[in-house]
Parts: structure tokens; C-alpha cells; sequence
């Protein structure tokens, strides 16, 4: 039985992260669905007729070319996570102020004063309290 399984799918795209990421999206509408909401029965039975067509496709190009759109998605917003991140984590030693001129960030300590911040990249001067 494996073999036959194994012929069927030789040629075919088979599964990729896309396809593990709208199978949780296609489980969550499933729960959501039995708490009452059978326009979410609707979304998860979409979702897995998509996540059945990608795997079983034979244009493995295009299926690839989706993979990696996804993809990218998901690294830039992982990206904007860990910047966030970081920047919460300093917020406990250090104001994070934007250049009123040119909107750069400027991380100054915390604790000392008004002082004047000069922005690195215009040059503006402006005073503010850290």
C-alpha cells in the first residue's frame, strides 16, 4: 500500500509550509465552527480543499512560486516581531524618541534630565525629557 502511495504521489507537489500553515487556519475555523459558527465550517472545508489541491497538483512550479510568496510573508513578519520585541525590551532603560525633522528613532537613557538630543542623520536639535 505504501508503494502505491508513493507512485501516486511521484510527480506531484506534496506538502510544504503553506499547506501546514492553512491546515491549522482550516483546524481553527473546525473549533470555531462548533462553538456555533457554521460560516466557519464553510472556511475550514475551503482550506482543506486548497491544502488537498496544492499537495496533489503537478505544477510544481506554481505550487513552489506560493511557497516561497508565503514565505516571505512570514519573514518579514517575524522580522517586525523581533525588532518589536527588542525595542519593548529597552523601553526599561531607555526613551526611544523619533527626530521631528526626519523621523529617525534615537534611543536615549532613561533618568537623566531634559536634555538636547541631536538627530545622527539631519542634525536636528531638539530638547526632551529622559
Amino acid at each position: 500500500m505504501r508503494e502505491k502511495l508513493q507512485r501516486f504521489m511521484w510527480g506531484r507537489y506534496g506538502n510544504d509550509r503553506l499547506n501546514r500553515f492553512l491546515m491549522i487556519v482550516a483546524l481553527i475555523c473546525l473549533v470555531i465552527s462548533f462553538f456555533g459558527g457554521s460560516l466557519f465550517y464553510l472556511f475550514a472545508l475551503a482550506f482543506m480543499i486548497y491544502v488537498y489541491f496544492r499537495m496533489f497538483s503537478r505544477n510544481i512550479t506554481g505550487r513552489a512560486a506560493e511557497n516561497q510568496w508565503y514565505l516571505r510573508k512570514e519573514m518579514w513578519l517575524r522580522g517586525l516581531w523581533q525588532r518589536k520585541k527588542r525595542e519593548w525590551g529597552q523601553l526599561k532603560e531607555y526613551h526611544i524618541y523619533k527626530c521631528p525633522n526626519c523621523r529617525q528613532k534615537i534611543r536615549v537613557p532613561r533618568g537623566k534630565g531634559r536634555i538636547a538630543i541631536r538627530c545622527r542623520k539631519c542634525g536636528t536639535e531638539f530638547i526632551k525629557k529622559s
